[in-house]
């Protein structure tokens, strides 16, 4: 795929996007992971723009992503939520998959606050822990980055701190404030679709993971690339294969997520209202 063909995606659904913001200006994403959009509930006076409206914008086939942006206030701040991401086992490349970060950049949005639905490796993470993410790593075998560099993006973005530290600083004032309890730990993000296997839960372990997805981490590196600060939130829904002795479902996953939707509603909410 040459840089012609990579690029008009990006600038066709960003045109669209603007079409409908009117004197909208978000300068905020969040995308919401598995069983977390009641999220966009929380956003005042809400514009809503469904993907079939934004050009390579995908009906997502997952449950749990909805499939629309949700564009108004929270925290303050004007609010870009994106409700339904694309996967790469939904047989999407990781430049699809990074799409919709790419578009918000070009959009003006400046800081990424990614969330997920994650398995926990790090003995205690039960069903419903909360983990801010102080690292990852990308297992998935794709980076958005491969080909030209695309206008507006680094060739070699910097990775060494991938979550920004002042927001994570941030992040740890407001739960401190409103008694949630909040984590920290690495993620490693996988291809999927399948769960993983005990032995590959070991051997994340080994290589220094705490939490295991299928998302977020192409989306991080395209946004780095962009120069945008990124924050990330897992919600741990169940323990990774091996470890807690139970069969793995996406049931679990939703379901687990919608108990923890209004802790991590208001976390988010606060690092929006506490962050310039």
């Amino acid at each position: 795929m040459n840089d012609i063909t990579r690029t008009a995606p990006i600038e066709q659904a960003a045109d669209a996007i603007r079409a409908r913001l009117g004197d909208l200006r978000p300068t905020v994403a969040v995308v919401l992971g598995s069983g977390l959009g009641p999220l966009a509930a929380r956003i005042e006076a809400p514009l809503r723009i469904h993907y079939r409206e934004i050009p390579g914008f995908h009906p997502p086939s997952v449950e749990g992503h909805k499939g629309e942006l949700v564009i108004g206030g929270l925290g303050g701040q004007t609010v870009l939520a994106q409700s339904g991401r694309f996967h790469m086992y939904e047989d999407h490349g990781a430049d699809v998959a990074a799409l919709p970060v790419r578009v918000f950049a070009v959009l003006g949005v400046t800081t990424l606050i990614v969330t997920n639905a994650a398995g926990g490796i790090r003995p205690g993470f039960t069903p419903g822990t909360l983990m801010m993410l102080a690292d990852h790593l990308n297992l998935t075998g794709r980076s958005p980055l491969v080909g030209g560099t695309l206008p507006g993006e680094q060739r070699f973005p910097d990775m060494t701190v991938a979550y920004h530290q002042g927001l994570r600083a941030v992040a740890r004032e407001v739960a401190a404030r409103e008694a949630i309890s909040l984590e920290e730990g690495v993620y490693a993000g996988l291809l999927g679709p399948s769960y993983e296997t005990p032995a590959e839960v070991r051997m994340l372990a080994g290589l220094g993971a705490d939490a295991v997805g299928m998302s977020t981490v192409v989306e991080v590196i395209a946004a780095r690339a962009r120069g945008m600060r990124c924050l990330g939130f897992s919600t741990i829904t169940n323990s990774a294969a091996g470890l807690g002795g139970q069969q793995l479902s996406h049931a679990e996953v939703m379901a687990v997520a919608a108990q923890v939707g209004d802790r991590l509603g208001t976390l988010v909410e606060g690092v929006i209202a506490a962050t310039p």
